[in-house]
């Protein structure tokens, strides 16, 4: 009797320290819903279907955003400052059918697309676990999923994956990762390991900012202290900068292989 009590305490105790499989949130019926404008959103939400095998669905504009930069801007503050949204088409898949939404958009003025708001005033999606993935040309993805959450409070909405539109080649080995680790999939990937303590930046790292930052459209700031960490494939830096006193952090990171450069990957302001 005592053998037997011993075993039932031992499976207990098991399941109970166990974390959670990515068996469980596999069983979850899954949608990936998206917004793009020129087709790099849509790259990141075809690789979210194809690696998690979800139903995916494209939020559709009726008076399309003809994909110049400048009239997509001049555009956008028209619609901000009339308070408008663009109409869009009412959506195929029907929502109550789904446990989680994937919701994938390009971050436009520090927040979602402007399609975005229009879905979430014809949605409020109670009930459901919303993943937002974005892709965004320096960050505010934070600053996205914030204020998604607060237009969405009767969802379980959680920050889930961004890349920079000029990194989308590399999406499918990144996406994974997060997958993995994030548990909405089975499979197994090498642990990243820890950023060192930040030390004043010294001159080499100085050049690693500027080769990374030198040539986008807004300038990033001056870089004041760093932290470091080493993977089997790049060495990863979080710099904080100065932008008129402002404090920014910005991920850098530099491939090994010969003649890589450094690109940064996200500002978080």
């Amino acid at each position: 009797m005592k053998k037997v009590l011993y075993a039932m305490f031992a499976a207990l105790s098991v399941a109970a320290c166990s974390p959670k499989q990515p068996q469980e949130a596999a069983a979850h019926k899954t949608l990936v819903l998206y917004y793009s404008q020129k087709g790099t959103t849509q790259k990141l939400a075809q690789e979210l279907q194809s690696q998690l095998g979800a139903d995916i669905e494209s939020i559709v504009v009726e008076n399309p955003y003809d994909g110049d930069f400048q009239s997509t801007i001049e555009r956008g503050r028209q619609e901000m400052e009339a308070g408008t949204m663009p109409a869009i088409q009412p959506l195929q898949a029907n929502l109550d059918n789904y446990d989680q939404i994937f919701l994938c958009y390009p971050v436009w003025f520090g927040t979602y697309a402007h399609p975005i708001a229009s879905l979430v005033s014809n949605h409020n999606f109670a009930g459901k676990k919303v993943i937002v993935c974005a892709t965004f040309g320096s960050g505010d993805f934070e600053t996205s999923v914030q204020k998604l959450a607060q237009a969405l409070p009767q969802a379980q909405v959680v920050e889930g994956f961004g890349i920079r539109d000029v990194r989308i080649a590399k999406v499918a080995d990144e996406l994974n990762r997060f997958l993995i680790e994030q548990g909405y999939k089975q499979g197994q990937v090498e642990a990243l390991p820890a950023f060192m303590e930040h030390h004043p930046v010294d001159n080499s790292e100085v050049a690693i900012f500027n080769e990374a930052c030198g040539s986008y459209i807004f300038p990033m700031g001056t870089p004041v202290d760093v932290a470091v960490r080493e993977t089997a494939t790049s060495t990863d830096y979080e710099f904080t900068a100065l932008n008129n006193d402002n404090p920014t952090t910005v991920f850098i990171t530099k491939e090994k292989k010969e003649g890589s450069k450094a690109e940064f990957t996200r500002v978080i302001r």
